[in-house]
């Protein structure tokens, strides 16, 4: 954990760290539009068959014309389920006997009856257009839908396994900006495309690039950040996701047309390829990774950066080597996917992460992704989606620092999976009634993705950090990509739907009481050494501290009772000064 030294020595949390926050705003707001545009550019708009008494000018200039539409309605198309003008039937020859006041509506046979062979009217008074209307995903090609779905998820769920590995090897920033460039093409080529398995294919290849996005963005965060700030930093990022979904509601609402949607959410993406450029490499990874030279200039840029351009005479490459010597021969050889399940330490910690994010991920796929269903406004739906996403984020970092990663975790996913049961529950006719519980449970996901956001990188060190977030991330999608395939049996197997999407947040929060451990106030692990020791050490919780004559500040020797370990280096890496005491930042 020298690495946090190192890290305090440039500024700690400065402007670089500020400038950092910024740079990656852009990314941030807009990703939630890319995972859920197919709530309004897959929006199923009523239809009906299309007829020649009401659709066709030739036909209707033999109609008497006492007749209006509503008449010429009911006798071309027969009542739905719902006592509504079917949607996926209409009469073979017009059934005139249904204007008879004498006659009764049931007067008709199925067998007068035929699919809509002409194809299908649609409302456009809320959308102007969908693909869903476009390429007539409707009646007996309305499992086409959920297939793409999945599909999209399949991509998230590649790339997040393929880039944890890639930027382990590669770097965290050259990932980050080539994912920029695949997701500006490959949205700005969706707009193009004229078939749905096209426009699936270029999503795809979307999805596995914003996964990337998602992965790196967020580590270089964490990397760049001391301990202290880590959960500030964090949530501020998740709240940007927050602001991001209230946003696409307004787009959304805005622009009814789902290509120009998809031009607005997706241009943005060529101007961030060329933003993020600036972004150091984290010199952690780098220094792990056996480029310490590389690593030092990076420290450098980020000393200058906040201000302390002394650093750059006092951090020189024999300090850095001297301080992060241990790390570096211990992360040798770790950074494969089977260390996570063959290292004792690791491995209680990947199963139960595993069984964590597939079942918030699942469930809360399963909540937004199915917003037609909660009420006719979703554009008003989505900004209070992400109003109370925002709100819930925001309080994360106090919840954290009085309850702890673990204790918040799972008493959020119990919360989240008793809101969508009792949401599923509900009778269709309460919308607000199941509104207000949708809302508590995206509430609850908004906490509990902020909190795994913080938990998950303090779990494992920085060899594995990336490709242990990569094969979680994974293990996650998994459970978006099974999401479409569960919500397509709710008509012939309605209690399933309820049950998984509550069961498994409810007992993976009690797994995770059980099995993980807590990391609040730990410096962020650089080997598996770290993690050992984080065992059978206390925790550092908030300390006084001094300023030093410097104005570097020094943790306070206390009694031995408090358990607090403090390194004790001839480095020089405080070269001056009477002690070699290197700070261990704490929360």
């Amino acid at each position: 954990m020298a690495f946090a030294e190192l890290l305090d020595r440039t500024g700690g949390v400065g402007l670089f760290q500020a400038l950092q926050v910024f740079t990656l705003f852009l990314p941030s707001v807009l990703l939630p539009s890319h995972m859920l545009i197919e709530n309004f550019s897959a929006a199923v708009p009523s239809h009906r068959c299309w007829v020649p008494l009401l659709d066709n000018s030739t036909a209707q200039a033999g109609v008497p014309g006492a007749l209006g539409p509503e008449d010429l309605l009911t006798v071309s198309i027969p009542p739905g389920p719902n006592h509504e003008p079917h949607r996926c039937r209409r009469f073979r020859q017009p059934q005139w006997q249904l204007l008879d006041p004498n006659g009764t509506a049931t007067n008709w046979s199925e067998a007068a009856t035929e699919p809509c062979v002409d194809g299908w009217v649609y409302d456009r008074s809320t959308f102007t257009s969908t693909f869903v209307s476009e390429w007539d995903l409707v009646c007996d090609h309305k499992d086409l839908k959920p297939i793409g779905q999945s599909l999209y998820m399949t991509g998230l769920l590649i790339g997040s396994f393929s880039w944890g590995l890639l930027s382990n090897r590669f770097g965290r920033k050259w990932i980050l900006n080539l994912c920029c460039l695949q997701v500006a093409l490959a949205n700005i080529g969706v707009i193009f495309v004229s078939h749905f398995f096209i426009y699936c294919g270029l999503r795809f290849l979307s999805a596995f690039a914003i996964s990337g996005i998602i992965m790196t963005s967020g580590m270089l965060l964490v990397e760049w950040t001391t301990t202290r700030r880590r959960a500030i930093t964090m949530t501020i990022l998740g709240c940007f996701y927050s602001l991001g979904q209230m946003a696409l509601g307004a787009l959304a609402f805005t622009l009814r047309d789902w290509r120009t949607l998809q031009v607005a959410v997706s241009t943005p993406f060529f101007a961030i390829f060329l933003i993020c450029w600036w972004l150091p490499e984290s010199a952690r990874w780098l220094i792990i990774m056996g480029k310490p030279e590389q690593g030092l200039q990076e420290l450098h840029k980020v000393a200058k950066i906040n201000g302390h351009k002394e650093a750059t005479k006092s951090l020189t490459i024999e300090v850095l080597m001297s301080s992060m010597e241990e790390e570096m021969t211990s992360a040798k050889g770790h950074s494969s996917v089977l260390e996570l399940f063959l290292v004792p330490t690791l491995r209680w910690r990947t199963c139960v992460m595993c069984l964590v994010c597939f079942s918030q991920v699942t469930s809360y796929y399963g909540l937004v992704l199915d917003l037609q269903n909660l009420g006719n406004d979703i554009f008003l739906l989505q900004v209070l989606f992400g109003a109370v996403d925002l709100l819930a984020r925001s309080i994360t970092a106090f919840l954290l620092s009085f309850l702890g990663r673990r204790t918040t975790l799972a008493s959020f996913q119990a919360m989240a999976g008793l809101s969508i049961l009792a949401n599923k529950l509900v009778p269709q006719d309460w919308q607000t009634l199941r509104t207000v519980f949708a809302v508590l449970g995206k509430g609850c996901f908004g906490i509990i993705f902020s909190c795994i956001s913080i938990y998950k990188p303090e779990l494992y060190p920085t060899a594995l950090r990336m490709t242990a977030d990569g094969f979680l991330q994974s293990v996650g999608r998994l459970g978006s990509v099974i999401d479409p395939l569960i919500r397509m049996t709710q008509q012939s197997l309605p209690l399933l739907v309820p049950v998984v999407y509550s069961a498994l947040p409810i007992t993976s929060c009690l797994v995770l009481l059980i099995f993980l451990p807590e990391t609040q106030g730990f410096p962020l692990p650089d080997t598996i050494q770290d993690l050992e020791n984080q065992n059978s050490r206390p925790r550092q919780m908030n300390r006084p501290f001094l300023s030093d004559p410097l104005g570097r500040d020094h943790a306070i020797l206390t009694s031995s009772l408090e358990g607090t370990e403090v390194r004790k280096r001839s480095s020089g890496l405080f070269h001056g000064q009477n002690h070699h005491y290197a700070l261990l930042p704490h929360l």
